[in-house]
């Protein structure tokens, strides 16, 4: 339900008449959803948690931690494909929208999970994989039979050059041609990721009527709303080579919007490697009728070789960060909406980016938490983030277990890339480093399953996991919780303005939020050395109330400051000495 709120906001104006500064005071009607003040939470089910003893984590899984996911405070749970699927890619191939793949349970148990998440005010967001199928959907098995077939035009088919080879030189994501040859009907179909993956033709009104309808099934079933895989592809017009925001793209969510979620209480996400500012006000502005948010990756790519991807990593420059997250705050600030994430499925382990995963991991991972949790925007949690879990060093390619570096490393490879420079490159960026099993307890197996898991267990888990963290008031686990308690109980963390410091500073990152008479400073050490600093003139001498550090209480901010290694604080000033 929309709830109309007001919020003041204290504008200063110079009054020359005056021959002082006055303060104004407008208000501002602003719509509020209940996702603004929300923390997501999101789950890879293959590897959260086993309930049947298989090695594959499951539904049943899910629910009996959904105790523990109440406790963390969060509000919705972002499940990654649950579908039926023949997991030649996790479940992001799908071969039926309206089943449950049997390794992850039943369609009642799904069901089960949707009410049973609501008994606990926490909403259910399916993950919406509809650029592509499975080539074992019964849309494809009906395509490929034969050029007529009243499904051909649901995906995307052309016909081979003079010589045989494919229509063009277009690449897939996953390595190798974007183009399969279908011997069948003598035709190549199109597949932006693995060739078991075919693309959807959206330009077909009854692609887009089939999945709106699929939408409203799973809508009417109670669920929290979508998160859209890579939906800056569905509008592709392949003959131009144009993949990401094609012409149409917009148009096709306007419908998809008046067809299913438009008039329904719910959070709608999309996956956009390729959008701008300029293109996320398009998605998130509401008079659009579009999303309520995107996920944009342009802090996470920084660390990505600006020519080779991610297969070859660069140094983390927090400046550069610091003008990325300072721009899409500003961008944003006042129409459409951020969301704000370190990792998730497809990413590495935060700590192991960005911090310090060995003698600081607690501190950095606390310090990163803090500086992502008092940005505007709603927050997403990866599942073992908020215990602190790392990337892992398999000794081999194989035990990654992801379609994506399997294939770019036989091709990379091939292409004359050493072992260890491709080894080096997975070890920082596979999608495998997120999808090691949760971490639980010290037990055998982590606590994930009593039987072999489907993928190994990151040894450390003897020393981080939830057990041990749930009895440590001092844990990364404890400071998340406060963390999302915090952001309900303060509307400034939720609306107030963004406004940077230190802009230029190699090691900080820190910032103010201000929502009338309300003011936060949050300060962050993003490196493993002291740091001192003297405070600009607005800032010395303020006192307030320490809302979160990782070392000891800030309650006043003096001429001069000393943090240590990864150090990081958020206070609310008193509104006397502001």
């Amino acid at each position: 339900m929309l709830i109309s709120k007001l919020i003041p906001e204290m504008l200063h104006s110079s009054v020359e008449s005056l021959g002082r500064t006055k303060k104004l005071t407008r208000v501002l009607i602003v719509e509020t959803k209940w996702w603004h003040n929300a923390v997501v939470y999101q789950i890879y089910p293959r590897s959260f948690a086993d309930a049947n003893g298989d090695g594959i984590g499951d539904l049943a899984g899910i629910i009996g931690k959904l105790d523990y996911l109440q406790t963390l405070g969060i509000n919705v749970i972002w499940l990654s494909p649950v579908f039926r699927s023949p997991m030649d890619d996790h479940g992001y191939d799908i071969s039926d929208y309206c089943d449950i793949a049997p390794e992850f349970g039943t369609l009642a148990e799904m069901e089960a999970l949707i009410a049973e998440a609501a008994r606990r005010d926490i909403r259910i967001l399916m993950d919406l994989v509809v650029n592509h199928t499975s080539d074992e959907h019964p849309w494809f098995i009906e395509a490929r039979k034969s050029r007529d077939n009243p499904y051909r035009d649901y995906y995307i088919w052309r016909a081979p050059r003079t010589d045989g080879s494919a229509p063009d030189e277009q690449r897939s994501n996953f390595g190798g041609s974007a183009w399969e040859f279908d011997a069948t009907t003598g035709e190549y179909f199109f597949h932006l990721f693995s060739k078991r993956q075919p693309d959807l033709n959206w330009a077909n009104p009854q692609v887009q009527q089939e999945v709106h309808q699929m939408m409203n099934w799973w809508l009417d079933k109670g669920i929290g709303g979508f998160r859209m895989d890579v939906i800056d592809l569905i509008g592709k017009e392949v003959d131009r080579g144009i993949t990401t925001n094609g012409p149409h793209l917009h148009q096709l969510l306007q419908e998809m919007n008046a067809a299913t979620f438009g008039e329904r209480d719910v959070l709608t996400v999309g996956e956009t490697w390729g959008v701008t500012p300029e293109i996320a006000r398009l998605y998130s502005e509401p008079a659009r009728r579009e999303l309520s948010m995107v996920f944009q990756f342009e802090h996470i790519t920084l660390t990505w070789d600006q020519q080779d991807g991610k297969w070859t990593p660069r140094a983390f420059d927090l400046r550069e960060f610091k003008g990325v997250i300072g721009k899409w705050q500003s961008a944003l600030g006042d129409t459409g909406w951020n969301s704000l994430f370190w990792n998730n499925h497809d990413l590495p382990r935060a700590v192991s980016s960005y911090g310090d995963p060995g003698r600081y991991r607690v501190e950095s991972a606390k310090m990163l938490a803090t500086a992502l949790h008092f940005l505007k925007g709603t927050p997403y949690i990866y599942q073992g983030e908020e215990i602190g879990m790392t990337n892992v060093r398999f000794e081999s390619v194989e035990d990654y277990q992801d379609a994506e570096s399997l294939g770019l490393y036989r091709e990379r490879t091939l292409a004359g890339v050493s072992h260890e420079a491709m080894m080096e490159g997975i070890y920082a960026n596979s999608r495998g480093n997120a999808r090691t099993p949760m971490q639980w307890d010290a037990s055998e197996n982590a606590g994930f399953s009593h039987a072999e898991p489907w993928m190994k267990v990151n040894p450390n888990y003897r020393e981080i996991n939830v057990a041990t963290a749930l009895d440590d008031p001092g844990s990364i686990l404890h400071h998340y919780r406060v963390l999302i308690r915090l952001r309900k109980e303060r509307p400034v963390i939720v609306h107030g303005d963004y406004r940077p410091l230190f802009d230029e500073h190699p090691q900080l990152f820190a910032y103010e939020r201000r929502l009338g008479d309300q003011r936060l400073v949050v300060i962050n050490n993003f490196s493993g050395q002291p740091v001192a600093l003297e405070l600009p003139a607005s800032l010395r001498g303020l006192a307030g109330e320490s809302l979160v550090s990782n070392y000891g209480p800030r309650n006043v901010l003096g001429q001069h400051l000393t943090l240590q290694p990864y150090e990081s604080f958020a206070i609310a000033l008193d509104t006397q000495t502001t």
